[in-house]
């Protein structure tokens, strides 16, 4: 799946994230301030989570659930130094753990990355669009 969208298609992209993707292990690729956060924060309101969304830029890692009592976990490895540290966090746990994980920076632990997940691609366009392009990697 390949889209453009501006911001106030974010809700129906999200809803598109989630019907297209295979797999709940969802990685995203982009520059540094290319909306991957801001979507993510839509994705998970559409999971049903009523909680505030944040980064977790220093934690590495924010738990959220659902109404209907589902976690949803929210990873942001930019300030990783290595990929021992993932592990040391229980790293697999979480992504086999059959739960939504979705993961900003995930090339600072990919030899950790499950083989069976989603890469979204975002690429921000001169008129303040994005593109989304979204692969299910099996």
């Amino acid at each position: 799946m390949i889209k453009n969208y501006s911001l106030q298609q974010l809700p129906k992209i999200a809803k598109e994230v989630l019907q297209f993707s295979k797999h709940k292990v969802v990685l995203f690729y982009g520059e540094m301030g290319v909306g991957k956060t801001t979507l993510i924060k839509e994705i998970v309101k559409q999971l049903g989570v009523l909680d505030t969304v944040n980064s977790p830029t220093f934690s590495l890692v924010n738990e959220y659930h659902s109404q209907k009592g589902d976690k949803i976990y929210h990873f942001d490895f930019y300030r990783i130094d290595n990929e021992e540290e993932a592990m040391d966090m229980g790293i697999e746990e979480y992504f086999y753990s059959n739960n939504w994980c979705l993961v900003e920076w995930p090339n600072k632990v990919e030899n950790l990355l499950p083989l069976e997940s989603v890469s979204i691609k975002i690429t921000a366009n001169s008129n303040q669009q994005r593109t989304i392009e979204l692969i299910n990697n099996e």
